[in-house]
């Protein structure tokens, strides 16, 4: 077992099968087993305006298949230039996301160029601001200073999970359970200004970290379906209906 164990630590790229059904057993789970909400309170999924979006480590297993297809073919990922970070360009390719491939610690000049070439080019730019070693929970720079040198708005971005399995490593990886309710919370964007002092853009780090944080903590049971809220409004409206027939029948 040691041997196969070494095996796999030794290996930096797996065959692009695995991938292709990894993401389809993903997409399967999304559509099968998982109740999903979204909380969009300025309707950002939709929009054409570009921006640098967010999201923790732990959060990234369902990050793809949630996301409506119009979004993940405009959006370049900044992943790793680890091992770990292969493997996630790979699985993300097959959702339809570009990546560019680079970290504070790697490849961190080459993510960058990517990255500012996305955004000129009107797309999305993803983060997560706390890989690929941690802390977990701590925004890294990249994210603020990217969108403060292109004029962008940085989105913090969760996937929420109702129960879920926490793994051993560093930033907690959550898998969501069987059955449970994920839900896709796309804060209100933060506008960054140009020409940041270093205090400034640690203020604005600040920020944005606080930011994603109370994102993450939105509790699933606290956000009504598209279901529930259409039964709401039909009772609302039954409601409505028979308050006008008893005063149509008083008079």
């Amino acid at each position: 077992m040691g041997y196969f164990k070494q095996k796999f630590r030794d290996t930096k790229k797996l065959p692009d099968w695995i991938f292709v059904i990894l993401a389809a057993f993903i997409r399967f789970m999304r559509f099968c087993f998982y109740r999903v909400k979204i909380v969009d309170p300025d309707n950002l999924i939709p929009t054409a305006e570009r921006m640098v979006a967010v999201t923790w480590h732990n959060r990234l297993l369902f990050f793809p298949a949630v996301f409506p297809a119009e979004v993940r073919k405009r959006t370049v990922a900044v992943v790793s230039a680890s091992r770990d970070g292969q493997y996630i360009a790979d699985l993300i390719k097959c959702f339809g996301l570009r990546s560019a491939r680079g970290s504070s610690s790697k490849a961190g000049a080459n993510a960058q160029l990517e990255a500012a070439r996305a955004l000129k080019q009107g797309n999305h730019v993803s983060f997560t601001p706390d890989g690929p070693r941690g802390p977990r929970y701590h925004m890294n720079r990249g994210p603020i200073h990217l969108a403060s040198i292109h004029g962008t708005s940085v989105v913090p971005v969760a996937i929420n999970a109702s129960r879920y399995w926490e793994c051993r490593s560093w930033d907690r990886f959550q898998i969501p359970k069987p059955f449970s309710t994920l839900t896709l919370v796309i804060g209100r964007p933060i506008e960054i200004p140009p020409n940041l002092t270093p205090e400034e853009l640690e203020h604005y780090r600040k920020l944005a970290e606080d930011a994603l944080n109370e994102a993450s903590n939105v509790k699933p049971e606290d956000i009504p379906t598209a279901e529930e809220i259409a039964e709401m409004q039909r009772k609302k409206a039954a409601r409505q209906a028979a308050k006008k027939a008893a005063q149509a029948a008083s008079k």
